[in-house]
């Protein structure tokens, strides 16, 4: 197998990983003097901020999906596949990867996170993770099959498992997971089943720290717990989750609670490749980088986002792994990359926080601006038109403002579909 990428005069700038950083360093790029190749396991970017509104029903995967050839498809010198890199050989400047060797003049890793279980079998097992849109969508249908199964439970017992959610991790995954599964039992729910009593459904939020969203300020977090308890999510914090099986959630304090459902947004881990020796990684798998987010020991292999840790007096822990670290890593990325061709000095990186945001259900969310920490109404307006703003494509934007205004208006939304490979036989 070949990958088919033309030879060209051009230096080749490999870039595994499509997600923020991948696809904004890819564009930078865009009529620069480098032949720019993208490698993803997909042929898709992901917006992971709405992955939770994909598994509450509240948006289709189509909407915060967008295709690589799409996007580019009007760049000169780019190349996309979708392939699995197997190994970096940094001597000789190669990538084995499942569509064969790739040569790289300078290489990009932006390969992201995955879902950190911390090691506990049972919650791997059994419980349900969110880092990518196929995960999103089996969260989506487990949730709503589990009501279809309360419907015909023999007894309260097994109704209340059925209906029961326990959320494990209290940032900002977690706490916008809650907050939008509250507004669907509140308002969407007993309409879709008007048999069950969904006042009885629990949706508890399970965090190990003392507090709620701890990446943001004691305001942010006081008020989202204080939006959660109001649309009655019980939030247990400094309590975590020791194990998951048989439908019972064994708590740090011994307490047992019975669920079907275990949605697990307690942690990340950085993903790894072969090739590069263990010293290059930091905490959390992280490749530890420069200030220019050169991997330590070469000049033409870089790694920016989540993916990278960058330690000095500052942030002696590294960045936090947001978005827009990622972004803005990219974009200089994009102008050292050119001083490196034309020998110029390098800019190194720092940082701008520009603030960060979650969301509590209909009408509330938590805003920590540098300036400013505020939550309520202006808040939840202020998130909606960020995120918006952010999706790639002008037609995703259209009909996600679309679904939001008749999702806010109707108080209803209608993408509660099971999807499945094959029809199930019965409720067995």
């Amino acid at each position: 197998m070949q990958p088919n990428i033309p030879e060209s005069n051009l230096p080749r700038v490999v870039i595994i990983g499509g997600g923020f950083a991948g696809l904004k360093i890819a564009s930078g790029l865009k009529n620069k003097p480098f032949q720019v190749v993208l490698l993803d396991k997909n042929n898709f970017h992901q917006f992971q901020p709405l992955f939770y509104q994909v598994a509450t029903s509240g948006l289709e995967p189509s909407a915060i999906a967008f295709p690589f050839r799409k996007i580019f498809q009007h760049f000169k010198h780019f190349h996309f596949r979708e392939t699995l890199v197997k190994n970096i050989n940094t001597k000789e400047q190669i990538l084995d990867c499942s569509v064969g060797q790739i040569h790289y003049d300078y290489l990009v890793i932006a390969t992201g996170t995955d879902t950190n279980f911390y090691k506990i079998d049972s919650i791997q097992e059994n419980g349900l993770p969110m880092k990518t849109v196929a995960e999103a969508l089996k969260l989506r249908n487990t949730i709503l099959e589990n009501f279809e199964y309360a419907l015909v439970a023999d007894n309260a017992d097994e109704t209340s498992k059925n209906l029961d959610i326990v959320i494990v991790g209290g940032g900002p995954t977690g706490v916008e997971l809650a907050g939008a599964l509250a507004d669907l039992r509140n308002d969407v729910l007993p309409k879709d089943y008007p048999e069950i009593d969904f006042s009885k459904m629990n949706i508890r939020l399970i965090e190990a720290g003392t507090g709620l969203l701890a990446s943001m300020s004691p305001k942010a977090s006081l008020l989202a717990e204080k939006y959660l308890k109001q649309l009655n999510v019980e939030v247990q914090c400094s309590t975590s989750v020791k194990s998951f099986s048989n439908h019972e959630v064994l708590l740090s304090n011994e307490k047992i609670i019975n669920a079907k459902t275990l949605i697990w947004a307690a942690g990340v881990t950085a993903n790894t490749l072969n090739g590069l020796a263990a010293d290059a990684y930091g905490p959390g798998n992280r490749l530890k980088v420069n200030d220019y987010n050169q991997i330590n020991g070469f000049e033409n292999i870089f790694a920016i986002g989540d993916v990278s840790i960058m330690q000095n007096e500052m942030n002696p822990k590294g960045h936090p792994q947001v978005a827009q670290v990622a972004i803005q890593q990219a974009n200089l990325l994009t102008k050292n990359l050119l001083s490196i061709e034309n020998k110029q000095a390098l800019i190194a990186f720092k940082y701008k926080n520009k603030g960060s945001m979650a969301t509590i259900g209909r009408n509330l969310a938590v805003v920590d601006l540098p300036f400013w920490s505020f939550g309520g109404f202006f808040a939840w307006l202020i998130w909606m038109f960020v995120h918006l703003m952010s999706i790639v494509g002008v037609k995703n934007r259209f009909f996600i403002f679309i679904n939001w205004t008749l999702n806010y208006f109707t108080r209803d939304q209608s993408l509660r579909l099971i999807i499945r490979t094959k029809p199930k036989q019965s409720f067995s």
